[in-house]
């Protein structure tokens, strides 16, 4: 990735639903990490604000209690009093008429801080808050030397999207608006690009001549948890499809940028979504857990999906007649998430009773806690006979290189710090998202039971039909 300079300015940092479920998992732990790096601002405050009550102590001490669950690095004693120092909280419902709690409080840490820093505000708050809360920045004028990081999904649907983005471009220059998917921070997900783009044995087998399909996998053993509201409005579509599947899709199928600067990487991207045939409601398996309208704060008769299966067509000249399946859900038998490019079979076999080449020949790319690239193949077994059996090559990132990986999230906050968007996603490709999708939901079809711990409803094979869903701890998946 073409990279600016590495050292962010002096910033004061506000997380609104700075007391919420992703400032708990991510976003508290990723701060803390990046400033026992040396990657945070030699000066910041980082403010948290939420409409519940809680003071600055209090703040500190469910902080601390984050970074304790979450961060993978310990906190030493004197590294976190230094880093508590800097977090404060308001408690106060931010919207454009009643602004002044927290203007003071930026502009009093600002005082602190010294010299005129930056501003980061961070949404980590539902869809439905972007624009009242960007509203506010504007009001109580805020937005000098500021970015503002909105978490996924940005909007709910086209029209959502359209009338979020007037209201952001509003107040905001686009150049301030970081849109985050923080799968795009990750370094298998951004890998993807130097495998095929860096490797003569890669690039040219990468299209409809070689690859029979793709298949993008994201299941989830977790539930909904206490996220019921949100999820309630989003689904697994909205939440996951037309968000981190469709952007991994568009590394996998992609033509190489002319740079790797954010216009020459967005541009390639957003020409993969022009390319993508709108998804109908045949393409699409809805599935729901069983269990899930007994959560507390779902509906008793919802008909959100917690699970969702599709098949897509990128019709350009490198992919046409390849199907993309994309797969993600909740309470499914193993959480993962994985790539895979299945290879057509030879155009015959020589060998007698062979398993099915195209079972078994494919890449695979996981993109999870144990980011590994493995390439699974067929190989003559040991013995007097030509038998084959499979086999597998695989390069860990870990044990290749001897150090830990950045989070994702890490990533993103410390490119939003210095200003970098290679990595954020640009309004043209989101609408264009969002257009994918729109007969689905206008028509979506019916949910379908499935069993948690299983890998889904049944009927998500019919869709993937005569191919098979691939995971290695299941065969028969």
């Amino acid at each position: 990735m073409s990279r600016v300079d590495l050292t962010p300015d002096p910033h004061v940092i506000v997380v609104f639903g700075g007391n919420g479920d992703l400032a708990r998992r991510k976003l508290i732990p990723a701060l803390f990490h990046l400033h026992q790096e040396g990657m945070m601002p030699d000066r910041f405050a980082i403010i948290g604000n939420s409409r519940s009550q809680m003071t600055d102590e209090e703040f500190r001490d469910f902080a601390l209690a984050s970074v304790k669950e979450f961060c993978r690095c310990a906190a030493g004693d004197e590294e976190w009093a230094e880093f508590a120092g800097r977090l404060s909280y308001i408690s106060h419902e931010f919207q454009p008429g009643e602004t002044e709690p927290i203007r003071d409080a930026v502009l009093e840490a600002e005082a602190q801080i010294g010299g005129k820093a930056r501003r980061l505000f961070y949404l980590a708050v539902p869809p439905s808050a972007f624009d009242t809360i960007t509203e506010g920045l504007g009001a109580c004028r805020l937005t000098d030397r500021a970015r503002v990081v909105y978490e996924k999904p940005f909007g709910t649907d086209h029209e959502s999207f359209k009338e979020l983005s007037a209201t952001v471009e509003g107040v905001l220059d686009e150049s301030q608006i970081y849109r985050i998917d923080h799968f795009l921070g990750k370094e298998s997900v951004q890998n993807i690009l130097a495998l095929r783009f860096a490797n003569g044995m890669f690039e040219p087998v990468w299209n409809r001549n070689h690859i029979d399909h793709v298949q993008i996998d994201v299941p989830e053993e977790l539930g909904i948890g206490t996220r019921a509201a949100f999820y309630e409005k989003t689904g697994a579509l909205k939440d996951m499809l037309v968000t981190h599947l469709f952007q991994v899709a568009s590394f996998i199928a992609m033509e190489p940028p002319t740079n790797l600067d954010p216009k020459g990487l967005i541009d390639e991207k957003v020409k993969v979504f022009d390319s993508v045939i709108p998804l109908e409601p045949r393409d699409v398996v809805r599935g729901q857990f069983d269990g899930y309208r007994d959560v507390e704060g779902v509906a008793p008769d919802s008909d959100t999906e917690t699970f969702i299966a599709a098949r897509l067509w990128v019709d350009n000249w490198r992919w046409a007649g390849v199907p993309f399946y994309l797969r993600t859900g909740k309470c499914l038998g193993q959480s993962r998430q994985s790539v895979t490019l299945a290879f057509r079979s030879p155009p015959r076999t020589i060998f007698q009773g062979a398993v099915s080449a195209g079972d078994r020949n494919h890449l695979r790319i996981d993109l999870g806690h144990h980011e590994n690239v493995s390439f699974h193949f067929l190989a003559k077994a040991p013995g007097p006979a030509v038998e084959l059996a499979p086999a597998q090559m695989d390069f860990r990132y870990q044990g290749s290189f001897g150090s830990k990986l950045i989070e994702a999230y890490e990533r993103l906050i410390h490119d939003a710090l210095i200003g970098d968007r290679t990595l954020f996603t640009r309004p043209d490709g989101i609408e264009r998202t969002w257009e994918l999708v729109e007969n689905v939901i206008a028509d979506p079809p019916p949910v379908v039971g499935y069993a948690p711990g299983s890998w889904g409803p049944v009927e998500m094979r019919d869709l993937i039909a005569p191919r098979r869903w691939f995971l290695p701890e299941d065969e028969d998946a």
